[in-house]
């Protein structure tokens, strides 16, 4: 005998329940009783007939709350799992419908409720609208008057823009391959801003093309931002949900679109007004400042005049300086000069000396043993020189100098032949 854990039960209970493609997709009607809300906002209700009682559990964030009611009549979407803390049998909801709705409500919700899951609807993966778009498309039917009603709008807030119409049906069998393909299209070209799908007020069967799961992967996948106004305000698509931005109207999505210039020429005019008043308080406040640096720089510069008198005194003493300085250097130099006059063999010539060079040589002769009988000999005078020849030397005592009055026969010591001549 194989005995098994109670965790190897509700284990295989759990998996099996999982399994069951019947219980995982399932609709159930019945009447809501036992309803009870917990603090992390699941809603926990009895589903129960004339025959049994189901329990149930609605996770939060469906949305489907404020459809249960106690006693209220409804068909409930969901699946059968086996809780194996508390080993009980329950049905997961993720669709409440009161009952008695038709068919297509059902199957709204139920696709709803699936996209929901899959993120389409998520906020967060949703993209901005470009503030001032450049070219516009606009799925919808070239025949109806929403193309004319968003021309009008776009025309009238932002004439700026281009529009491109991409024609499709949006009603009957022809309606959904038709939006697929416009967006196909629509991804193949380039500088797209913003996309327009739209489509006049109508019965939810006529409507319908706006809730399949194609259109709805169609928008979810287009490369620019969709905007989607489909029929009236109260009338909410999957394709709205599932779009970057819901219009309520094909007019209210052309002037979500694009801007106001009305409005642009206010905020123009109020930018441009900021603009002066900031350039002025900031010339204001430029001028203080250089204002201030100027009577800074009066105050931080020397007296200029004072300062000029003060070099006009430096420069009058400078120069009596100089002067007297040079001054004394003239008379230095006239005291040098006079004593080099007075060195200046020239003067000494003058007087009626003689220089004696031997010629050959060049050499002064200061002395008779330097010169012998016949060297040429160079005489140089006052004014000039000639040339001699010596004559005889003589070691004694030189001549008694003549008197002033006798004449002077020095040079008749030298003749042209050098020789010597006696009285």
């Amino acid at each position: 005998m194989q005995v098994v854990t109670v965790g190897q039960v509700a284990r295989y209970l759990h998996e099996t329940l999982a399994d069951d493609a019947a219980l995982t997709d399932l609709w159930v009607s019945g009447e809501v009783s036992n309803l009870a809300r917990s603090s992390l906002g699941h809603t926990y209700f009895t589903l129960k007939d004339s025959t049994s009682q189901l329990r149930c559990l609605l996770f939060r964030g469906t949305g489907f709350e404020q459809e249960l009611a106690n006693g209220g009549a409804v068909i409930v979407h969901g699946r059968v799992s086996f809780y194996e803390p508390r080993g009980e049998l329950r049905l997961l909801v993720d669709v409440v419908q009161p009952e008695g709705v038709g068919a297509l409500a059902l199957a709204f919700a139920q696709l709803k409720a699936r996209l929901e899951a899959e993120g389409l609807f998520d906020e967060a993966r949703k993209r901005p609208l470009p503030p001032f778009p450049q070219r516009i498309a606009v799925v919808t039917s070239p025949t109806g008057a929403v193309w004319h009603d968003i021309c009008n709008v776009i025309r009238r807030r932002y004439p700026l823009v281009e529009l491109l119409l991409v024609p499709t049906p949006v009603q009957g069998d022809s309606a959904v391959p038709g939006i697929v393909a416009a967006f196909q299209a629509l991804d193949a070209l380039e500088g797209i801003d913003v996309v327009i799908l739209a489509r006049g007020g109508g019965s939810l069967e006529e409507l319908w093309a706006f809730n399949t799961v194609e259109v709805a992967r169609a928008v979810y996948g287009s490369r620019a931002p969709v905007i989607c106004g489909v029929g009236h305000e109260t009338d909410v698509t999957i394709a709205d949900l599932v779009a970057d931005r819901r219009a309520s109207t094909p007019s209210a999505a052309a002037e979500l679109a694009v801007p106001d210039r009305t409005d642009l020429l206010l905020r123009v005019a109020a930018a441009r007004q900021h603009l002066h008043g900031a350039l002025r308080d900031l010339l204001a406040r430029r001028q203080d400042e250089v204002g201030f640096q100027a009577h800074r720089l009066r105050i931080l510069l020397p007296r200029l005049d004072r300062e000029q008198q003060r070099v006009d005194d430096y420069s009058r003493l400078l120069t009596l300086h100089l002067r007297g300085r040079l001054a004394h250097l003239r008379a230095a130099v006239a005291l040098r000069v006079s004593q080099l006059e007075a060195l200046n063999p020239r003067q000494t010539l003058a007087r009626g000396y003689a220089l004696v060079h031997h010629t050959d040589t060049a050499h002064l002769i200061t002395a008779p043993r330097q010169v012998r009988p016949g060297d040429p000999l160079t005489i140089t005078v006052a004014e000039g020189s000639f040339t001699a020849r010596a004559g005889g030397a003589t070691d004694g005592p030189p001549r008694r100098r003549r008197s002033k009055g006798a004449p002077d026969n020095q040079m008749a010591l030298f003749q042209d032949g050098g020789e010597r001549t006696e009285d």
